[in-house]
């Protein structure tokens, strides 16, 4: 039998959350049946599994034992220790610049994210959560909770979407400046090799969540465009799939753009010296209220150097007065 004080980085949780977290490994069926029995106890007392924890809470936890699975993972080399690009930090939240590639979190086959090399590398910190995220393709702006109160009052602001999302993609093809709005419904689902998918459907499709994105032409190339992008729902891939859906796919996107566009580009075939092998969609602007101060935060990402490059590679599209022929007489 283990005593556990309630710290400042679990105050306000719920207990089945609390004890979940603290007993890696063991089966949440298991972790409610204990609850559910009484050999749980929260200040000598019995407590619901949906009880909020507060500050110096004596939680007694029984012994128990982990699962098979989490001892053939105790093997696992841990999570290495990096830091990322931080662009805000205070004693509440960090905001850092997430690069492509690197999932926010470990799962679905991926050993360890952004979370978990942060937290090896500070080890003194007594509270780490993602806010939000990301998919593991795209970079850009990601902010991490320092405290549970931070946590609480950002992820509501998310829920209520008092917060500002801009993206930018550079998709195939000439955009037409005058599509700004996507109101295109979305429905989630596994594809046949188990992986997790999304796919545009009819308004009156009940497998689909209505989802709405923003688009504005921010330039125009000979081959592709470059948009800003703001989301007013957050689905997933909505953005990938949304200008999939308007025939406009995302350079680079390998889930759902054109594969052959991008193994020509990856390849440096597509454009002589250029070699770009990764989706062109950054979280490049965002803004919140700070959970203590209340103040508007506006936060800036700029486009990663190989994005750069690769638009300082591409033919400006010619305007329209620039491409008309004068005649002499």
């Amino acid at each position: 039998m283990s005593r556990v004080r309630v710290d400042e980085g679990s105050e306000g949780q719920r207990l089945d959350n609390f004890l979940i977290k603290l007993l890696k490994g063991v089966p949440k069926t298991h972790v409610y049946r204990v609850i559910r029995s009484g050999e749980v106890r929260v200040n000598k007392g019995r407590a619901a599994a949906d009880t909020r924890l507060a500050l110096g809470d004596e939680v007694r936890v029984p012994p128990v034992r982990t699962s098979e699975h989490a001892a053939d993972r105790s093997g696992e080399a841990p999570a290495p220790a990096r830091e990322f690009p931080i662009v805000f930090e205070d004693e509440h939240l960090i905001a850092v610049d997430k690069p492509a590639g690197v999932a926010v979190h470990g799962g679905s086959g991926v050993s360890f994210g952004v979370i978990e090399q942060l937290r090896r590398a500070r080890p003194e910190a007594r509270f780490l959560e993602l806010v939000h995220r990301l998919d593991k393709e795209t970079s850009g702006l990601l902010l991490i909770a320092k405290k549970r109160s931070a946590l609480l009052a950002l992820q509501e602001q998310f829920r209520q979407r008092e917060t500002g999302k801009t993206y930018s993609a550079l998709v195939l093809g000439q955009w037409p400046a005058s599509k700004k709005v996507i109101d295109v419904a979305l429905h989630k689902f596994l594809s046949a090799e188990g992986e997790r998918r999304v796919r545009a459907v009819d308004d009156d499709d009940a497998d689909g969540r209505r989802s709405i994105t923003l688009v504005k032409v921010v330039k125009a190339y000979t081959t592709h465009t470059l948009l800003d992008v703001t989301i007013k729902t957050g689905r997933t891939h909505q953005i990938r799939v949304h200008l999939l859906h308007e025939g406009h796919a995302i350079v680079g996107d390998d889930k759902y753009g054109d594969f052959d566009a991008n193994r020509a580009l990856a390849r440096g075939a597509a454009i002589p010296g250029m070699r770009f092998a990764r989706m062109f969609l950054h979280a490049r602007r965002l803004s919140f209220q700070h959970p203590a101060s209340g103040e508007v935060i506006e936060l800036q990402a700029p486009l990663p150097p190989e994005c750069a490059a690769l638009l300082q590679a591409l033919a400006p599209r010619p305007t329209p007065a620039a491409s008309k022929t004068t005649l002499t007489p």
